[in-house]
């Protein structure tokens, strides 16, 4: 989107330094199961600006006195008892489609908010990688809150593993080692020294949580990185785990559970922002909108695009058994703006964001791009295309 620069990148692109670049951000870890985009994304001052503005606008609605009163009935359709959660989310996600507004400027549209982690490490050596690999110019920055590499994992140290040792410090998901998010788990165990830890193996007695280590000791647990995700704990009916969400355990939740359902798709009708496309609870409606081919359909609680709709029908809607559990969102115009070798792609910018126990309110930390040429955007529905999939933007500072 800075036209200089990338005409630069794609004249000077070769594969082998693609290949190289695969090689750094992979190295040591395993498989990356998503694709990794050949560029990454140059974004202009216009588009910076309007990203911090709109980061700003939406935490305004996620700030409200009575925020958590009305998102209360999240916790209640998914019958979660809210134990130590705390006055907000930890980790703040801000998905924006990269689209152009009446005067044909770069302007992003929210698409979705998630209090949920996302891929914070992997981001920090795909930034590094890019500017090693492709010999990128010095200015250029992916972390808009002005943090260098070391202050921003220690950022995220503090966070996650605060004062606890880090042998007592576990990050939390259902078969880690298979989820596709599997890279930034080793990067987070490599930069902390926590666990990475499948539910299965957690050992529970009362409120106490352990897990055994390589030797068979039994470890205290103490403070829970989280990345269980409960529609993919459902996934599987017949999985016998020690404890669920509703538990009241003797270990912190860093990044508790409740978030993920208080933030993300339920909130969106609820946020006030010219950012945000406009969104309305399924429910609500007496009769659908007559333009339905206008708006996408999504699941409130589904995560990574699972279950949504782009070409609704009346009948779609009629067969819904609870409407309740839906949204209408207006669709957006991706804008066909990253030139590539071959074809025109389309830019999706996740700001990635942190919001310490007792501050006021959240920072950006960093920035995670999705580059698409296909339908719907995200890397698993990519696999047939090159310079898509997973990358960051780099802003001139």
């Amino acid at each position: 989107m800075i036209e200089e620069l990338r005409e630069k990148f794609n004249r000077e692109f070769t594969q082998e330094k693609y290949l190289k670049h695969l090689e750094y951000i992979g190295k040591g870890g395993p498989k990356i199961g998503f694709r990794v985009a050949e560029t990454p994304v140059f974004g202009p001052k216009i588009l910076k600006e309007r990203l911090l503005e709109a980061c700003d606008e939406i935490t305004e609605s996620l700030c409200a006195a009575d925020f958590k009163k009305n998102t209360e009935m999240a916790m209640t359709q998914n019958k979660i008892t809210n134990h130590n959660e705390g006055d907000h989310t930890t980790f703040l996600q801000m998905d924006f489609a990269v689209t152009l507004d009446e005067k044909g400027e770069l302007f992003p549209s929210l698409i979705e908010v998630q209090g949920f982690p996302s891929l914070y490490f992997f981001q920090a050596h795909l930034d590094d990688s890019f500017k090693k690999n492709f010999n990128l110019p010095a200015n250029l920055n992916s972390r808009l809150g002005g943090l260098g590499k070391k202050e921003f994992i220690e950022k995220l140290r503090k966070i996650i593993v605060g004062d606890s040792d880090p042998k007592n410090v576990v990050l939390l998901d259902l078969y880690p080692e298979k989820q596709n998010t599997a890279i930034d788990f080793y990067y987070t165990q490599k930069h902390l020294g926590i666990k990475i830890l499948c539910i299965t193996k957690v050992i529970k007695r009362g409120k106490k949580l352990s897990y055994k280590d390589d030797d068979g000791n039994e470890i205290k647990i103490e403070r829970i990185y989280n990345r269980l995700v409960q529609d993919e704990l459902e996934g599987h009916p017949d999985l016998k785990i020690p404890f669920t969400f509703n538990d009241e355990i003797d270990a912190v939740w860093v990044g508790n559970p409740s978030w993920f359902f208080r933030i993300g798709k339920y909130v969106l009708p609820q946020i006030k922002s010219k950012y945000l496309p406009e969104c309305f609870y399924l429910n609500e409606f007496k009769e659908y909108p007559k333009d339905l081919h206008n708006y996408v359909l999504k699941p409130i609680y589904s995560f990574a695009s699972s279950g949504v709709n782009l070409h609704i029908k009346p009948e779609d809607l009629d067969a819904l058994p609870n409407k309740a559990n839906y949204i209408l969102q207006k669709k957006v115009k991706y804008e066909p703006i990253i030139k590539t070798p071959n074809q025109l792609a389309i830019c999706e910018i996740r700001m990635l964001m942190l919001w310490e126990k007792d501050a006021a309110r959240p920072v950006i930390v960093n920035n995670l791009a999705r580059l698409s040429k296909g339908e719907i955007m995200g890397v698993k529905f990519n696999n047939d295309h090159d310079w898509v999939g997973g990358s960051v933007v780099f802003f001139e500072d």
